[in-house]
């Protein structure tokens, strides 16, 4: 799911890695939507909010969506720099340290509540930058690892690509091209159903567990390294087996 890259690659890496990272920021923005009334997995409505601002000369507000923009490129700077290192010595786990990144952003912000009252100063505007900067981590990751195929931090680019392939459903005649074409749209609407399925998900434990419900994105990430090490081990010792019988 992680390890596979280029040739190697193939459909099903994509689409394990899509449903599970998919959920993962569905319920980092439904999460920054409750608690933090902000937006947290992309930046496209922050470029409309921040030009207001200016506008009404609001410039505390202002420097605070600039700062949610650049958290975001941050995150997907770092991420792709994490990688680019790692991939020179160890091309097979270059993905590990921005995932763990992420897992401990969720976690420090889950237990933050306990730690710093919500009525300090800036508090949101900290947690909204460092949700912003993980959901960037996440998207360079998905970006590099499935070579631009997968996308699942927003949906804008998902449903353009999903509306122009849905049409060409009406001239694809040759056989290979349609099967390409009605997997490529079985991708991005399993992006889309996760995503949309994580949003629910964490809505409802939104009401009970608050900023704790990033928990579940932990949980998630976790589950996401654990398979992807277990299904290694499973074709080492496979290969390893078929080679000495």
């Amino acid at each position: 799911m992680f390890r596979h890259k280029g040739k190697g690659r193939t459909y099903t890496h994509n689409l394990k890695l899509a449903s599970i990272l998919s959920g993962v920021a569905g319920i980092v923005n439904i999460t920054g939507v409750l608690e933090l009334q902000t937006l947290t997995t992309n930046v496209t409505g922050h470029f409309a909010f921040f030009s207001e601002e200016l506008v009404l000369r609001n410039y505390k507000m202002a420097f605070a969506y600039l700062f949610y923009i650049l958290f975001f490129l941050f995150g997907a700077f770092i991420s792709s720099l994490i990688i680019e290192w790692i991939s020179k010595y160890k091309p097979q786990t270059s993905y590990v340290i921005p995932i763990f990144i992420e897992i401990f952003i969720f976690s420090a912000i889950s237990i933050s509540t306990f730690l710093v009252p919500n009525e300090y100063p800036g508090f949101s505007i900290i947690l909204s930058s460092a949700l912003l900067f993980a959901m960037g981590l996440q998207n360079a990751l998905v970006t590099r690892v499935s070579l631009s195929v997968v996308r699942t931090t927003h949906l804008t680019g998902l449903f353009t690509d999903l509306g122009i392939e849905l049409s060409q459903l009406f001239f694809y005649k040759d056989r290979p091209a349609r099967i390409q074409l009605n997997k490529s749209i079985f991708l991005k609407l399993a992006i889309i159903c996760c995503f949309f399925l994580g949003c629910i998900i964490g809505g409802f434990t939104y009401a009970y567990f608050e900023l704790r419900t990033l928990l579940l994105p932990v949980g998630l990430l976790l589950f996401a390294l654990w398979y992807d090490r277990l299904l290694f081990r499973y074709y080492f010792l496979k290969r390893k087996f078929r080679k000495y019988h």
